[in-house]
């Protein structure tokens, strides 16, 4: 998609909204061209919710967020592939740094968008479309993914340009064509309207950005109340003063600061009320977030667990323990503590989820000593297991308890629906490294 032929300038359009092009799916299936021109989904397992979709699934009406049976029964073509958080982490990481590397005024709104304010770094590096096009190249050929770009003169209007930008282009949007941009627009594309706002809207008559625009302010301020009213007749007419606010939550909250809390869950193939294939699933996720912790230089002190029953009914508790860790055992004690606390009774789930929140730097926090603890102990065995799994693949050690999980998602993928749990168990508790599993014997 080629640019807009406004070239833009450092004091009319600064504010640049870099958004990656189906960024989970594109990050998923780099590596593996087979799945270049398919339909790609990516998590979701057998009852799950998918995390994203490319842009050929999308063409069935895929999107992320979508109940995984919805998007097999509109693409049942498609081919699903597993979420790798700690990719999506690494290669997030590495965008942001690029745009670090341009300007400090940087906010993240999520893993794979950002808004840039460019307006010091145009003398170093040229015009706002050429930093855009300088991301857009660096980014490529760094990670194998693409992303497009809004660039405008505030962050409501860039991130409507990178929408229309996508994918893979740019679009600017200069100060004297903002209504012309904005108000051929559905009023369901600004922000602050979502699907009733925007039928309210619709059933008044108001169907584009234009109508909003020109109807009188207090007759909208009746319609949608006097907050909102007013900020949807400013943002009409592209009147909008925020600021690009670096290391706060975005404006447009998508996201916010990615290292408050860090977690991960599961939906089981089947309900589940077996307390040890449940807490199986615990530890499991307790070693993915505590290994996204430790990747991340963070700790945290409080633990919350997320269950899920058969009838969607959902509980969240937390606990706070006394040192901030991110150390999988402690956080799996903590989480079994919180899952026996429920007093379940063999309550049937459907999802269970872990997350660890209050992070801080790993290097801040000073462990207190016990007499008569050993100098080694689970920390040491996190980083050795670390270390393997760098080298030899995620499945290479894990803990014992685990091995029979492994073993039964073989056997069910054979003789249930995808991504059912086995409920055979060991009865034996885990154990800090396992061995080395038959994937990799």
């Amino acid at each position: 998609m080629s640019a807009s032929p406004a070239t833009g300038d450092a004091v009319t359009t600064p504010i640049l909204h870099v958004d990656m092009d189906a960024f989970y799916a594109s990050v998923a299936t780099r590596d593996r061209p087979e799945l270049r021109d398919v339909p790609v989904i990516v998590g979701g397992g057998y009852r799950g919710v998918i995390l994203s979709a490319n842009y050929h699934a999308r063409a069935y009406g895929v999107r992320s967020g979508m109940p995984s049976t919805r998007a097999r029964r509109l693409c049942p073509d498609a081919v699903r592939v597993p979420a790798d958080h700690e990719l999506f982490g690494t290669v997030s990481r590495a965008v942001v740094e690029n745009f670090r590397r341009v300007t400090p005024q940087v906010e993240v709104v999520s893993l794979d968008e950002a808004f840039l304010d460019v307006r010091g770094s145009t003398r170093r590096l040229g015009t706002p479309i050429e930093i855009a096009e300088h991301l857009r190249a660096v980014i490529h050929d760094e990670q194998g993914i693409t992303c497009s770009v809004g660039v405008a003169a505030s962050i409501s209007v860039a991130k409507l340009a990178s929408r229309r930008a996508k994918p893979d282009g740019v679009v600017v949007v200069p100060p004297q064509e903002i209504t012309s941009f904005l108000h051929p627009l559905d009023v369901g594309e600004l922000y602050g309207v979502g699907e009733k706002t925007q039928a309210v809207l619709h059933r008044l008559g108001l169907v584009t950005v234009g109508d909003v625009a020109h109807t009188p302010l207090r007759t909208l301020q009746r319609a949608v109340g006097e907050g909102l009213g007013r900020m949807l007749h400013d943002l009409a007419w592209g009147r909008d003063t925020r600021a690009v606010t670096p290391g706060r939550v975005s404006v447009f909250g998508y996201g916010g600061d990615p290292d408050k809390s860090m977690g991960a869950q599961e939906t089981f193939g089947r309900d589940i009320d077996d307390r040890e294939v449940i807490l199986r699933e615990v530890l499991t996720l307790s070693a993915k977030v505590a290994e996204r912790m430790r990747v991340a230089g963070v700790a945290g002190r409080t633990v919350s667990l997320t269950v899920r029953f058969a009838d969607f009914t959902t509980l969240t508790r937390a606990r706070t323990i006394p040192e901030a860790t991110d150390v999988t055992q402690e956080i799996y004690r903590a989480a079994v503590r919180l899952y026996d606390a429920l007093g379940l009774q063999r309550a049937r789930l459907r999802l269970v989820g872990v997350r660890v929140e209050g992070l801080v730097p790993r290097s801040s926090v000073h462990r207190q000593g016990v007499l008569g603890e050993r100098d080694r102990g689970w920390s040491e065995a996190d980083r050795a297991v670390d270390r393997a799994t760098r080298r030899f693949g995620r499945a290479a050690v894990q803990p014992a308890s685990l091995l029979d999980r492994a073993a039964g998602r073989d056997e069910a993928s054979s003789t249930g629906p995808p991504g059912a749990r086995s409920e055979r168990s060991t009865g034996e508790a885990p154990l800090p490294v396992g061995t080395k599993s038959s994937e990799h014997s």
